[in-house]
Parts: C-alpha cells; sequence; structure tokens
C-alpha cells in the first residue's frame, strides 16, 4: 500500500486530504510545508483549503536529466507536465505539480483542487509514494 513521500504533508488516509501547514502560535503567519526541527515547536498544524486558483505556471516540455529524475529522462517514456503556484485564497500560494492531461487547457485564474497522487517513476507500482498535486475542478481525478 503506497504512503506519503513526507510525513506531516498532507493528512493520510483520508476521504478529503489536505495540506498540512505551519500557523506561528505567535504571529499567525503560515508556513508549508509544516516546519521540522528546532523551529516546529513555534507552529501549530493547520489544515490548508483544498481549493484554489492557478496563480502562475510553465509546462516542462523535455525530460530532465537523471538523476535524480528516474524514467523521466527517458524520451520515449516521457510525458510533458505542468508545475505551477496555486493560490489558496485567504490562507497562502503553494508550489504544486498539476495534474492534467489537457495542458493547453490551464490558464492563470483557473479554479484548481488538491489531489493525491502517485509519483511518476522508471517503475510504477501499487506502493510509489505518495505526492500532492492539484489539478483543474471538472477534471477527472
Amino acid at each position: 500500500m503506497s504512503s506519503p513521500i513526507a510525513e506531516n504533508l498532507f493528512t493520510w488516509p483520508s476521504p478529503d486530504p489536505q495540506l498540512i501547514a505551519g500557523r506561528h502560535v505567535e504571529t499567525g503567519k503560515l508556513v508549508f510545508p509544516f516546519p521540522s526541527g528546532p523551529q516546529a515547536g513555534q507552529f501549530e498544524p493547520f489544515g490548508l483549503s483544498r481549493h484554489g486558483v492557478l496563480w502562475s505556471y510553465t509546462v516542462q516540455r523535455f525530460p530532465p536529466k537523471s538523476p535524480p529524475y528516474l524514467g523521466q529522462s527517458d524520451p520515449k517514456r516521457f510525458k510533458p507536465f505542468a508545475i505551477g503556484y496555486v493560490e489558496l485564497p485567504g490562507e497562502i500560494i503553494v508550489e504544486t505539480r498539476i495534474e492534467t492531461d489537457a495542458l493547453e487547457a490551464l490558464h492563470i485564474g483557473q479554479a484548481m483542487r488538491l489531489a493525491i497522487v502517485a509519483m511518476v517513476d522508471a517503475q510504477p507500482s501499487e506502493d510509489a509514494p505518495l505526492i500532492y498535486a492539484f489539478t483543474p475542478v471538472g477534471a477527472p481525478v
């Protein structure tokens, strides 16, 4: 069974997962991901909204170098993908992978929702680590 790529990144398992931010106990400032190490004690967990708007993005149209991008560096297996920033209104802007098969339909201001997906790797498997991504509202997850 798959599990999150890192602890305290998002709630899992959950029918309605949320990214876990840290809210500074004195200032209320939000940071994502939740801090680790000595500063973690200055923050409390804060579940971020599952919905936001596409703030900025780009499309990776060529294979990145390998390592560390296993599998993605093989031109025969490479599939262009989008990465960007999603604004969670009133909270924070999150850097994210954008899951969609309609790259040409992406646009700034587009409604987005959180999705938990398997990490792309050279050897996809049932126990591939889970990562968060955002997908356009209305697109299948």
